[in-house]
């Protein structure tokens, strides 16, 4: 069998020095039926090296769960890696970053606050172990050991950055991981990966694993950094930066293709390894987008696009083809290059039909009755919605919360009241002086996935009060808009169908879900766009692309071709607040929205 192995100074296969050229690829950011192309238009770039994370909490929503199915087909993803002839590197964590909610660490593992957060604490390595197991089993047999193309494994993610914990309990943690991937198989070598300076390399790693590092500029810099850490075997950027995310409210973020093209020359003339982050960006798809948190909450948006070479549809980009004339320097590339995409069907969609969201609630999940208000994760509410109700009096006055995760729609008899909202540190609200019945619709707008709050509870954290008084006596209910297999429930579907048709032009007032319907060409891949909408979530075909907001900068949604049929689509869309008009549209292409520039 073939052997992959850390030399004095360069990675081995089969005792010949192999210089990885890599491109990262999370197959659970990408439609299954598009993995083949993308993976193919890798090796079109130059590329002999596929990299993917595994995102814990994508395989198990719930615990005691381990799925596999669809879109979270690991093994599949890697068998058509080694079919285009490439390599693979796997990130399994547990912790990923990533930009993902939470990190990738499933929100249930914290529903007990003694489990410890990335430390060697008892309940969190034995949930490691049996997550650990879990992807062995898929990886093990794939390893290039064992006639597969997976070179390596990373041990945890950028750990150096987190924490402060001393340099014992630290190595601690990390090896316990290591001897449980050694455990269950994992034969090929082990690596950490972490930002590309003395303090996170010196603290996020062990001397008997391979140091990489991440960096986006400054090449010749970062590699001596690198070197004073791993003073012998291969260098390896592990994360090269050749673009940057975006948050809800911020810009675009763009990076220049020559600018990324020059440093990638001087990484591979340096002779040193690369994987590209990102390569193919792809689509924060339903509720997975994570968020920052330095003082300022920031959810991330629904495009991960990432200004990647390959753009979030597939499509090759001037980077793509600026990076493949410099890895054409160093070794072989394919003469193929990808055909231009084609634009988009044009059409505009008549959403005729509409249910108040409140219609539908008691359809979409079991309604608690509690004293005090339960956090999401009380209530098993994972990501998505959950609907406050309770009463208040005339003189109450104002409403005010301990803490707000993320943002809340407050309303009197279905009226509404104000907005709570994490970003902008809003925690009260005045009322009207009447009693009635009050509302709260709480949005988790993704679970913070880098820095000290990651593992915290979502939802209504605390006490909540009024002028006069503690407010008890709540009902919550989470609004799980998905059934088992991730689709758009049918009771939605089937309220809307049965709804009574409502004219085009009219303004729309939220929260309410509304449907429309449009034929196209099937397989075509399409953009949503919702200008005069503010916010919510939109499904196609019961699939949900994730959320849209009227903050941007994205101005539009990336619907995979693969979900399109000829005739008899259906989107849905839940509006929050408001719309001018009653239509949405598919453009001819994406709208990532404005950059710095």
């Amino acid at each position: 069998m073939p052997r992959f192995e850390i030399g004095d100074d360069d990675f081995l296969l089969d005792g010949r020095r192999l210089q990885i050229v890599s491109g990262a690829l999370h197959y659970f950011r990408v439609h299954p039926d598009q993995w083949a192309d993308r993976i193919r238009k890798a090796r079109l770039m130059g590329l002999n090296t596929i990299e993917t994370y595994v995102a814990w909490n994508v395989h198990s929503p719930d615990r005691g769960t381990f799925r596999t199915d669809g879109p979270r087909d690991l093994g599949r993803f890697l068998d058509l890696v080694a079919a285009e002839g490439m390599h693979a590197i796997v990130r399994p964590g547990p912790y990923i970053c990533a930009e993902w909610t939470g990190g990738g660490l499933p929100a249930w593992l914290f529903t007990d606050p003694g489990v410890g957060v990335r430390r060697a604490e008892p309940r969190f390595l034995a949930a490691i172990e049996e997550y650990y197991a879990a992807v062995a089993r898929i990886v093990a047999p794939r390893q290039v050991t064992a006639g597969g193309p997976v070179l390596m494994v990373q041990v945890e993610n950028e750990y150096g950055a987190y924490g402060d914990a001393p340099p014992d309990e630290r190595q601690l943690y990390l090896r316990a991981l290591a001897t449980m991937l050694r455990d269950h198989g994992i034969d090929v070598p082990l690596f950490t990966s972490d930002q590309a300076n003395d303090e996170h390399l010196a603290r996020g790693g062990l001397p008997e694993l391979l140091r990489t590092a991440n960096f986006g500029s400054r090449t010749p810099e970062r590699l001596a950094t690198l070197r004073r850490h791993q003073p012998t075997g291969p260098l390896m950027c592990m994360e090269f930066w050749n673009g940057w995310f975006d948050s809800w409210g911020l810009h675009h973020h763009v990076t220049a293709p020559g600018t990324t093209a020059d440093d990638l020359d001087d990484l591979l003339c340096a002779g040193a390894s690369v994987n590209l982050y990102m390569f193919h960006g792809g689509t924060n798809f339903g509720f997975t987008a994570g968020a920052n948190d330095k003082g300022t909450y920031r959810p991330i948006t629904t495009s991960y696009d990432y200004d990647a070479p390959l753009a979030e549809h597939g499509a090759a980009t001037a980077k793509f083809r600026a990076l493949r004339d410099v890895i054409a320097r160093h070794r072989p590339v394919p003469d193929e290059v990808p055909a231009e995409a084609p634009s988009a069907p044009e059409l505009t969609v008549t959403m005729g039909r509409r249910v108040r969201l409140d219609d539908v609630v008691d359809a979409l999940g079991e309604t608690h009755h509690v004293d005090h208000p339960p956090t999401h994760d009380d209530v098993a509410a994972w990501d998505g919605f959950v609907r406050y109700r309770t009463r208040i009096a005339p003189d109450d006055a104002v409403l005010v919360v301990d803490d707000v995760r993320d943002r809340a729609l407050v309303a009197l008899d279905g009226e509404p009241v104000g907005l709570l909202d994490r970003t902008t540190h809003a925690t009260a609200v005045a009322l009207p002086a009447r009693a009635g019945e009050l509302t709260l619709l709480v949005e988790d707008q993704g679970r913070v996935s880098y820095g000290p709050r990651i593992g915290e509870p979502k939802g209504l954290v605390g006490t909540v009060r009024t002028a006069v008084r503690e407010v008890t006596g709540w009902d919550a209910t989470p609004l799980r808009f998905a059934d088992d297999g991730g689709a758009l429930r049918r009771e939605v579907t089937d309220a809307l169908r049965a709804a009574p048709p409502v004219g085009s032009d009219l303004p729309l007032a939220g929260p309410v879900l509304t449907l429309g319907t449009f034929a196209s060409t099937a397989g075509a891949d399409h953009f949503l766009s919702l200008d005069g909408w503010t916010k919510g979530v939109v499904w196609v075909n019961r699939f949900c692309l994730g959320r849209f907001w009227s903050a941007g900068p994205t101005r539009t949604l990336y619907v995979p071709g693969p979900l399109v049929r000829a005739t008899d689509n259906e989107v849905v869309v839940l509006e929050l607040h408001g719309a001018h008009h009653r239509t949405v549209r598919m453009v001819a292409g994406p709208g990532l929205g404005r950059s710095e520039e």
